[in-house]
């Protein structure tokens, strides 16, 4: 009589996740770069995204928020969404990885998250105006970090104590994106009341 090793799940939801709103984060990262290099070009250049005075990324990424380390955000985009598509990969190949690799993976989503929410915050009560482009590489950080997060506690990464947490809060890991979501919509809406009727 032989036996055969039990074989792992696939975690194809995640991974397909992480392709998808890594692959759609970059696009829109790599559009927001071509779009600073029509600004080098013509500095008066009228791009795409500039719909309203509400809604413009020429006054976004010539902010000093859109350069902090110096140099054009999006370019830090461009490099970092390389990571998730290259994780849903290999996840959907059969990886699985070691503990420091899920946790470092783990804390890149979360800095992408935190630096998303920074962006959030300095576009609505500082700059003034909204970027179509960077919206979208919201709408996709928002839940890679999320669903990916609670789905790494599940999975034990954190210890049995994040196990039993993740464990609970799958299956209402839809939630949170939803929230993160809503909150954005009421500010946005709450500080500009007028932005909808400029779209």
């Amino acid at each position: 009589m032989t036996t055969t090793a039990p074989t792992t799940r696939r975690p194809v939801a995640i991974a397909i996740l992480l392709l998808v709103t890594g692959a759609v984060a970059l696009y829109a990262a790599f559009r927001l770069v071509l779009d600073e290099f029509a600004k080098y070009e013509d500095p008066k250049a009228v791009l795409s995204c500039d719909v309203s005075p509400f809604v413009n990324c020429s006054d976004v990424m010539t902010s000093a928020q859109g350069h902090l380390l110096g140099f054009p955000n999006p370019l830090i985009g461009v490099m970092g969404f390389v990571a998730p598509i290259a994780v849903g990969v290999v996840l959907l190949a059969g990886f699985r990885g070691t503990r420091w690799f899920w946790v470092a993976f783990n804390a890149g989503v979360f800095l992408a998250w935190v630096f998303v929410t920074w962006l959030f915050t300095q576009t609505v009560w500082f700059i003034g105006a909204l970027c179509p482009w960077c919206m979208l590489v919201w709408a996709m950080t928002i839940p890679m970090f999320w669903v990916f997060t609670i789905w790494n506690l599940s999975r034990g990464t954190f210890g049995a104590g994040g196990r039993r947490v993740g464990t609970a809060l799958l299956p209402f890991c839809w939630a949170f994106p939803l929230a993160n979501y809503l909150f954005i919509v009421v500010t946005i809406l709450v500080k500009f009341p007028t932005v909808l009727s400029f779209l």
